[in-house]
Order: structure tokens, then sequence, then C-alpha cells
């Protein structure tokens, strides 16, 4: 097809900034912190539920705890309740010789639920210090994440600017250029990639081939006016002063 020689070299802007708009994708899908904010991620939902598995623990244990003191305060009662028949006096010998064996019990049982009882707290005293361990893992990991979901942020912002401004760029070329050779260099960018690019001392500025000699001699006895592409990779070589024809 033919063009003109300005309009071709006009499409060197115009691949520069398709150049720079597959950048700016590049970047948003490959930017470090995107796999930084997935681990981080991980790490998060495991320290929160390492957390809520602590949580889970430290409640069980509470409500041994108070069914234990319940015990306990049912066995002082009943004690209590012993005692007082004991010394009210009415007591024959053989009550007297069941109560006394009653209140060895109890005084047996309660010692043996308040041993139970001291273990289950020191148990929770030693669950609450991980729980305790793990809040401050789950705070380090959150603020791990935070300040990389920050820094995603801010480049995210600087890519939306670059991308904005290199897609006005591109909106004023658009019109500069014939409706036949933006749609030619429009196909030959989706199937390769670079629509365009400068031939420049006998290589090819897309591919960066050299041009073998008989295909120079070629590309030099074609008329300015006539879009000629790279034999390598497709693209529409631009032909200028810079390019050793």
């Amino acid at each position: 097809m033919k063009a003109d020689p300005a309009a071709q070299r006009r499409l060197l802007d115009l691949a520069e900034v398709d150049a720079e708009l597959a950048r700016v994708l590049h970047r948003r899908r490959t930017m470090p912190e995107l796999a930084e904010i997935t681990e981080a991620e991980k790490t998060v939902r495991a320290k929160s539920d390492a957390l809520v598995a602590i949580q889970i623990q430290l409640d069980d244990l509470d409500r041994e705890v108070a069914k234990q003191e319940k015990e306990i305060d049912a066995v002082r009662a009943r004690e209590d309740r012993d005692r007082k028949l004991l010394a009210g006096g009415t007591l024959n010998s053989k009550q007297l010789t069941d109560m006394e064996h009653e209140l060895a019990t109890l005084e047996r049982r309660q010692s043996v639920l308040e041993d139970d009882l001291l273990e289950l707290m020191e148990r929770r005293e030693a669950i609450d210090m991980d729980g305790k361990h793990a809040g401050v893992e789950l705070a380090k990991a959150q603020e791990t994440l935070a300040e990389a979901t920050g820094r995603r942020d801010e480049n995210l912002a600087d890519l939306d600017t670059n991308q904005a401004r290199r897609e006005a760029e591109r909106a004023k070329l658009i019109p500069t250029l014939p409706a036949d050779l933006l749609a030619f260099y429009e196909r030959r960018r989706a199937q390769r990639g670079i629509g365009a690019s400068l031939l420049r001392a006998r290589r090819c500025g897309a591919c960066r081939i050299e041009i073998d000699t008989r295909e120079m001699s070629r590309i030099r006895e074609t008329p300015a006016d006539e879009v000629v592409e790279c034999q390598e990779c497709g693209a529409i070589l631009v032909r200028t002063p810079e390019s050793g024809l």
C-alpha cells in the first residue's frame, strides 16, 4: 500500500506511544507489590485463623473454669451445711460418724477440684500468652499488607497518570494519519505487538534483526510512498536518513 512518507514517520510517534502504553499494562500486571500482597494476605489469613483458634481454646477453658468453680462452690456449701449440723449437737453417734466421713470425703473432693482448677488456670494463662503473641504477629502481618497495598496504590496512581497522558497523545495522533495506513498499522500491532518501527542502520527497530543485503537493495529501490514491512517480524519499516539506504 502507499502512504505519504511524512505520515509513515508519524507512525513512529504512534508506535512510541503504544509501546509506552504496553509497558504501562505490563507493569500493572507484574509489579512486585502484587505478589507481596498475595503473600501478605495469605499470612494475614493464617495469623487470623491461629488467633481465632486460640480464642476458641480460651472460651472452652473459661467454660471449664466456670464449671469447676461451680462444683467447688457446691462442695463448700455442702461442707458448710454439714459442719453446722455437726456443731448443732442434734446428731446421734452413727450420724456423727457418717457426717465426719462425709466431711472428710468433701475435703478430699474439694482439694482435687481446686488442684484441677489451678491446672486449668495455668493452662489458660499459657494459652492467653500465646493469644497475645498471636495478636502481635497478626498486627505485624496486617501492617506488612497495608504497607504493600499502599505502595501498590501509589504505583497504580503513577501508572494511571502516565496512561492518561499517553492516551491523550494517541488521541491527538490518530486524526493525523490516513485511515488505511492506520488500519494497516493496527493489524500489524495486533498480530505482532509492534505496528511500526524505524529502519536504522540496516536494522529493524522492532525485532532488532539486521536486514540482509538483498532485502536492503529491494527496500532501497522501493518508492518512498510505498509502505514496506520487515520480513522477519512484519512491522512497518519507516525509512528516514538514519536507515542506511
